[in-house]
Formats: C-alpha cells, sequence, structure tokens
C-alpha cells in the first residue's frame, strides 16, 4: 500500500513559522531547543520557498497561454 502526500499548506507553514520566531525571540529555550526549533524553521523556509516557486510558475504559464499577454517574471523584493 502507498500512503498519499499530504498537501503543503503554506498559510499553516508560515503560522508555524512565526511562532517558532517568537519562542526564539523570547530567549527562554535550552540550546538544544533553540537547535531544533531552528532546525525546523529552516525546513519551513525551504518547504515555504519552494511552494512560492511552483506558485509563480503556475502564474507564468497561466499568463503565457493567452494570445497576445507574455510573462513577465516576479521582481525579488529582496534585491
Amino acid at each position: 500500500m502507498t500512503e498519499e502526500a499530504t498537501p503543503f499548506d503554506f498559510e499553516r507553514a508560515l503560522k508555524e513559522l512565526e511562532e517558532l520566531v517568537e519562542r526564539m525571540e523570547q530567549g527562554e529555550l535550552s540550546l538544544e531547543e533553540s537547535l531544533k526549533t531552528f532546525e525546523r524553521g529552516i525546513e519551513l523556509t525551504r518547504s515555504c520557498q519552494q511552494a512560492l516557486k511552483e506558485a509563480e510558475q503556475k502564474v507564468e504559464i497561466l499568463i503565457s497561454k493567452g494570445d497576445q499577454v507574455r510573462a513577465v517574471p516576479f521582481e525579488d523584493p529582496d534585491s
């Protein structure tokens, strides 16, 4: 039997990431807990970045399907 992958929930991941940041900012975690929290935060960040990249690609595909509309890459606000 194969397990179905649970679809990624961007909003839930972002909320969890915000909660992790808040916990770490409080400064009450042990070193071990801080490292585990940081590691989880990195995982969530990478997952969110991947979800955003996939969404961007879908938008570009949808835009490019129009006859006279062309896809324009998104500008990274951090650059």
